[in-house]
């Protein structure tokens, strides 16, 4: 199908509502906050607004001390982790731009953009846990990681090209695998990558790491139903991008990237770590792809793992910050406050 991209000036874009499309729509690029087709978005803008933070607000003090006196394996796997999330937040940054060109509900694009800004912010974030615990040598290190090791250069491959991929192939189709990509980089990725932030805070380690990671969960719990209901609503509008043999080819493409997880997971944290175990964060990266799945109205990736595991409980517990719903758009948001309200309440 093909793919158009959106005038940048259009005097003769459509005003009419009835007539605005999520893709190859007919858009004047106005932001006009009363009028809007996806009235959805007016909740997701006013939540991400009031999400806003700085990560210098967060007093990484004792991480100074801490980082120093963790095991090897919870040191290596701190800096492995944190260089692969800010790759992923770095190609986010980069690549919403990309997908915006192409999207033609201005009230989408807002959303769009004000993720890019706070996708930055949490490059930012990383910078600054890094620049405060470690040196600038050991921090451009971490930074680059993936230039000498090969298991985080094929993680960072695996999104990397699926995102290329899309710009050599700018059609309907690889906008929307573009988009399954970039839901499981949130929903995936990231929630997996935040547990092993959690557990070192639960085991009374880097208290102030575990606080700015969940500054960056509440942010990309936002971004996650963003993309979630523009696959929804792509669903509903073009019908034919998600056959039953297309939606199984994105279904296995949630798979893949939960398998690619839970490798990176034996080869990051194995048996290691003290708090975590290898099954049991497995088992959570299965329920992760099957809350995913289900998200998109897809069948269970992993039977049997439909239900977050009692053992994994307390990830939950975390990434809840001052009860704010996780499951933002099917429950109504409980905190409509600066993230500066967050306290470490655990």
């Amino acid at each position: 199908m093909e793919l158009k991209p959106k005038a940048l000036f259009n005097k003769d874009g459509d005003t009419d509502l009835a007539k605005r499309r999520m893709i190859n729509g007919n858009t004047t690029n106005l932001n006009d906050f009363n009028n809007v087709k996806y009235d959805w978005t007016s909740q997701w803008y006013r939540q991400a607004m009031n999400n806003f933070w700085i990560p210098e607000e967060i007093n990484l003090s004792q991480d100074i001390k801490d980082y120093r006196n963790l095991t090897d394996e919870e040191r290596t796997a701190y800096d492995k982790i944190l260089s692969f999330l800010v790759f992923l937040d770095s190609l986010q940054t980069a690549n919403l731009p990309n997908i915006g060109a192409y999207i033609t509900a201005n009230e989408v694009n807002l959303c769009l953009t004000i993720q890019a800004f706070q996708e930055a912010v949490h490059s930012q974030s990383y910078s600054y846990m890094l620049d405060t615990i470690c040196s600038p040598e050991k921090r451009n290190e971490i930074l680059y990681q993936w230039k000498d090791d090969e298991h985080l250069l094929h993680r960072n491959e695996f999104i990397g090209n699926l995102y290329n991929d899309f710009l050599e192939h700018k059609d309907a189709g690889q906008l929307v695998k573009t988009l399954i990509a970039n839901y499981i980089l949130e929903g995936i990725y990231f929630y997996s990558g935040f547990m092993f932030f959690y557990n070192l805070g639960r085991m009374g380690k880097m208290p102030g790491s575990a606080q700015e990671i969940r500054y960056i969960n509440r942010d990309e719990n936002t971004h996650l139903w963003l993309f979630r209901n523009i696959l929804l609503e792509l669903k509903k509008e073009q019908p034919e991008l998600f056959t039953p043999e297309l939606e199984e080819e994105y279904r296995q493409m949630l798979k893949t990237g939960a398998e690619e997880e839970m490798s990176w997971a034996e080869y990051v944290l194995g048996d290691r770590i003290a708090g975590l175990n290898l099954d049991r964060v497995k088992d959570y990266i299965r329920y992760l792809a099957n809350l995913r799945a289900k998200g998109l109205g897809f069948a269970p990736v992993y039977e049997g793992y439909e239900e977050l595991p009692e053992s994994m409980a307390w990830v939950d517990t975390y990434s809840r910050a001052n009860d704010i719903k996780t499951d933002f758009f099917e429950a109504k948001s409980t905190a409509y406050t600066k993230a500066g309200a967050i306290v470490d309440d655990l």
